[in-house]
């Protein structure tokens, strides 16, 4: 498996690069952004580590274009920006996990051995539709419709909408969307499942009567038709 490192500091890019590879990775270093945009260009990766601070291409813009490129490869961003905000961006460009530095190697390699893991599971067969009321979510196509009207979704609102929708009836917890969409340990601190609940609430019920994802106080959120 080969991991594509992209981190313009040098002793965090020797801990990663020695760290991998002793645990069986192999890996290819990019030392700035356009260094990493010219070896995403060339060829792909089983999996990319992006920082986001990076000289002349930053790691979000990166991450962009390696899902333009690859969408089923995975990336993760490694940074000291630790903000909501700032996490929310990673996911927005379509970041798969986001670690802030510093952290323990152990978590950044059960986060890879996750992320392979999942992309290794197969393809939802052609027609693969979910359905609640009038909204329907493509599986195949990574579009949602509500009464016949195109949602654009951003790859995590899409993920979460996805996840809810295959839980239909059935209270999910903040701590189950974490785990499930984000692949991250629950943070009392973090309202990240709060914050796209809202954005996709915003989207999926424009012009429209009902609201289908519902807040159950204590517990989580639920999407039902009724």
């Amino acid at each position: 498996m080969k991991i594509l490192i992209v981190e313009d500091e040098p002793k965090v890019v020797d801990f990663l690069k020695q760290g991998l590879e002793e645990t069986g990775y192999e890996t290819m270093v990019a030392e700035n952004g356009q260094a990493g945009l010219e070896l995403i260009g060339q060829q792909p990766f089983d999996l990319y580590l992006l920082d986001i601070l990076l000289p002349f291409v930053d790691g979000n813009q990166l991450c962009k274009l390696v899902k333009e490129k690859y969408p089923k490869a995975p990336v993760i961003m490694i940074t000291a920006l630790g903000t909501l905000q700032n996490k929310l961006d990673g996911f927005d460009a379509g970041a798969d996990d986001y670690i802030v530095k510093p952290f323990e190697f152990k978590e950044l390699v059960a986060r890879i051995k996750v992320l392979t893991k999942r992309v290794t599971i197969p393809e939802p067969k052609s027609g693969n539709i979910l359905k609640t009321g009038n909204l329907e979510l493509d599986l195949d196509k990574k579009m949602a419709f509500r009464m016949n009207r195109q949602i654009f979704l951003s790859a995590k609102e899409f993920a979460l909408l996805e996840y809810l929708m295959r839980n239909k009836g059935r209270v999910v917890s903040r701590s189950e969307i974490a785990e499930k969409v984000w692949n991250i340990t629950f943070d009392t601190g973090t309202n990240v499942a709060d914050v796209y609940i809202n954005l996709l609430r915003k989207k999926i019920n424009k012009d429209a009567e009902v609201n289908l994802i519902r807040t159950r106080i204590g517990h989580g959120y639920i999407i039902e038709q009724d």
